[in-house]
């Protein structure tokens, strides 16, 4: 019996590694961006019921892991507040550095509001560089304005 959402992205990410199964290889199956495909595989999105039946059975999983493939899940995935991991540390720092920077320039040009996180898309890609291959993060929010009241 499982428990909780996190038992099944490790069952999830236990056959990923067995069976060789690549993330676009995944989205490519659902019809859906590698991001949020990748996102919703570990446990930070929540498929429909086709989805979660092509994700279960490419992954070998459970009609009980299916079914929890479509709860939604309580967002969030990192177990600290600063993260310990050196990849995801960067994007801390890189916030940390830049975040009043994004902030400032968003509101000038948009005004007193936040960039959704959930009316959003993301596109990662290689973008090939002769002093050392770079990584390419396009990432799209709409605009959400304060009201007045």
């Amino acid at each position: 019996m499982i428990s909780n959402r996190d038992e099944v992205t490790r069952i999830l990410l236990s056959s990923k590694i067995a069976k060789g199964i690549k993330w676009s290889d995944v989205a490519s199956a659902i019809g859906l961006s590698k991001e949020w495909t990748t996102a919703a595989c570990l446990g930070q999105m929540t498929f429909d019921k086709e989805q979660a039946e092509i994700v279960g059975n490419m992954f070998g999983m459970s009609d009980e892991a299916v079914a929890w493939l479509q709860v939604a899940p309580y967002k969030g995935s990192l177990p600290s507040a600063v993260p310990t991991d050196p990849l995801i540390y960067r994007w801390y720092e890189l916030v940390n550095v830049y975040g009043s920077t994004i902030k400032e320039l968003i509101h000038e040009e948009f005004g007193d509001g936040i960039m959704s996180a959930i009316d959003f898309s993301m596109d990662i890609n290689r973008q090939e560089d002769p002093n050392g291959d770079r990584v390419n993060i396009v990432m799209s929010g709409k605009f959400l304005p304060y009201k007045t009241y």
